[in-house]
């Protein structure tokens, strides 16, 4: 099915909702991303992963939705290798960002004991606050 009418805008009803509560941009890239990837491939979960992948490069997830990165790029070390790798992915934290912005992330998300937390623990406690407001927004439906 689809993912985008025929003037290009996504489908609300066909795009995830974290998708659905960010701005039409992050929409238009996953819906496009979305549909070439089914013309090329006839598979869904590749199409899905190649949607996530585009939408990984330009946004990245806070709390229940996805805003707009200061610069381009692949998100994590899954997103930097392609189709052939197996690695973890941060679930839309963007792991390449500053620790400056991830502190700056998490201090807006609430997360206690911020200021001692390395790099990667930042990382992994703004992809648990991210969870956890995403499972509340869903349940709020």
């Amino acid at each position: 099915m689809p993912k985008t009418t025929k003037s290009g805008d996504a489908k609300q009803d066909e795009i995830p909702s974290t998708l659905q509560r960010s701005d039409e941009k992050a929409q238009r890239t996953y819906a496009k991303a979305h549909d070439s990837a089914m013309e090329s491939y006839d598979d869904e979960q590749r199409a899905n992963q190649t949607a996530w992948a585009a939408v990984k490069h330009t946004h990245e997830k806070v709390g229940d939705h996805w805003e707009p990165k200061d610069e381009k790029g692949p998100s994590d070390a899954q997103a930097e290798g392609g189709r052939g790798t197996n690695r973890e992915t941060n679930g839309g934290v963007d792991a390449n960002a500053a620790k400056e912005h991830l502190y700056d992330l998490a201090k807006q998300a609430g997360i206690e004991g911020r200021s001692n937390m390395t790099k990667e623990e930042l990382v992994d406690a703004l992809r648990k606050s991210n969870d956890r407001e995403t499972r509340k927004a869903r349940e709020g439906k």
